[in-house]
């Protein structure tokens, strides 16, 4: 038996008064999808062929720009490296919206046999690797795109204005680098343009095509990295009494940290996740060496759940050092990691209705709390954020089993490009058009 308890967001979110709890479909949104369709569709395959990692975005950078000025906007670009943001300027008076495309590709080989298949490949870590939008950026860039052409079409017609955000660096930027987010709130985006909310979407290969996914509240999971460095002493493996191991200490601190989450934190409440990601340590068989590096991920939903985390990995990896006669350098976090993703209880009652008249009440679920990040989790907290999965995964296939997103077999049906052209458009529409309570 699943106990589901409802938490103070979705009671919020379902306590809809009845006269709200459904918006009529756009014939503008119809309209709009029908025309730009082939031209999103291109756009998309020409990012798809040509990905960038994360804060090398040129050519990406270039082509939005350039589309946008066909548009006959102004973009201003170089934000945080490559970022372009543009505004339409709507003929009568209203809110201010943002709209977030995220640009950046992964390092991954694609696997999958399409005739607009990435062949690039770049130096990635001191190796070489193929480059590929594993992650489904092209679609939401393209997407946005698409958007852009449909407001700017209806512009005098157009309540309030609407700021277009192509965000670089989703990803994470390169070691020693800043990047994504919340660099271009650091450098400004929002400070002249203060929007009344923020709306981003992701494609979902867990989520079948045609299906819209949302929940109030927590949504995707804090994510933060951190590194511990065992030191002990180095000596001969024949004789390791003549040194202190940091390998064995090492491996008891991975085997500790289990109990973080399985003894020490109440996961009835939300969930948690500590992963070691990698171990490095030692460079020959029969040398004990000085030192062993292990680096990872946690993965929280609440402040203080993460706070304890960080204060229970630092005491595990002391305590069990010491007991092995070692030290450690305990950084948890390593460096700021994205937030919470977080939708506002509120306004994803209020825009849930657009979304519904999309694809149909039946085709908007609510999935469980997902523990991968997304650092549109910043603009969330700059302003209301509504952040919603677009069905990515194709009739006849099982999206549980589906390739993932950020494996190098994710294949995007080509169908959500129109649902999120819809799902966003209709919800921008209605948002501008419904007054301030």
């Amino acid at each position: 038996m699943r106990l589901i308890v409802p938490t103070a967001a979705l009671v919020a979110a379902l306590a809809l008064p009845a006269s709200d709890a459904h918006a009529a479909a756009r014939p503008e949104v119809d309209a709009a999808a029908q025309a730009v369709q082939p031209q999103v569709v291109a756009w998309r395959r020409d990012f798809h062929q040509f990905p960038e990692l994360s804060n090398r975005e040129a050519r990406t950078s270039q082509k939005v720009a350039e589309a946008l000025r066909k548009m006959g906007l102004k973009p201003r670009t170089g934000i945080a490296h490559h970022g372009v943001v543009a505004i339409i300027e709507g003929g009568r008076p209203g809110p201010k919206l943002a709209l977030r495309a995220d640009m950046d590709a992964l390092p991954v080989t694609e696997r999958v046999d399409l005739p607009f298949a990435s062949k690039v490949t770049t130096q990635f870590n001191g190796q070489t690797t193929g480059v590929m939008h594993a992650c489904g950026h092209d679609a939401h860039t393209a997407i946005l795109l698409g958007i852009a052409q449909s407001l700017v079409k209806m512009r005098k017609d157009l309540p309030g204005q609407v700021m277009l955000v192509f965000q670089p660096s989703e990803e994470g930027a390169p070691t020693g680098e800043k990047g994504g987010a919340s660099l271009m709130l650091e450098e400004g985006v929002f400070a002249d343009f203060k929007p009344d909310a923020v709306f981003g979407l992701h494609v979902f290969s867990s989520i079948q095509a045609g299906q819209i996914g949302v929940r109030p509240g927590p949504e995707m999971a804090a994510s933060d990295r951190f590194e511990i460095v065992v030191k002990g002493r180095q000596t001969h493996g024949s004789r390791p009494w003549g040194g202190v191991d940091p390998i064995a200490a090492a491996g008891e601190i991975v085997t500790s940290a289990q109990s973080i989450v399985a003894r020490r934190t109440d996961i009835a409440k939300l969930p948690v996740v500590v992963s070691f990601g990698a171990i490095h340590g030692g460079i020959r068989y029969n040398i004990i060496p000085d030192e062993v590096r292990l680096i990872g991920t946690i993965r929280t939903f609440d402040e203080a759940m993460r706070q304890k985390v960080f204060a229970d990995l630092k005491s595990v990896a002391t305590h069990v050092a010491a007991a092995h006669g070692a030290t450690v350098e305990a950084n948890v976090p390593d460096i700021d990691g994205n937030p919470v993703t977080y939708n506002d209880p509120a306004l994803t009652a209020r825009m849930l209705p657009s979304l519904k008249a999309v694809v149909g009440e039946a085709n908007v679920i609510e999935p469980p709390l997902q523990m991968g990040a997304e650092d549109f989790s910043y603009f969330a907290k700059a302003a209301p954020g509504l952040f919603f999965f677009v069905g990515a995964t194709g009739e006849g296939i099982d999206p549980q089993t589906a390739p993932s997103n950020h494996s190098p077999e994710f294949k995007l049906d080509e169908r959500s490009l129109d649902i999120g052209l819809r799902a966003m458009l209709q919800a921008t529409l209605d948002f501008l058009d419904t007054p301030k309570a």
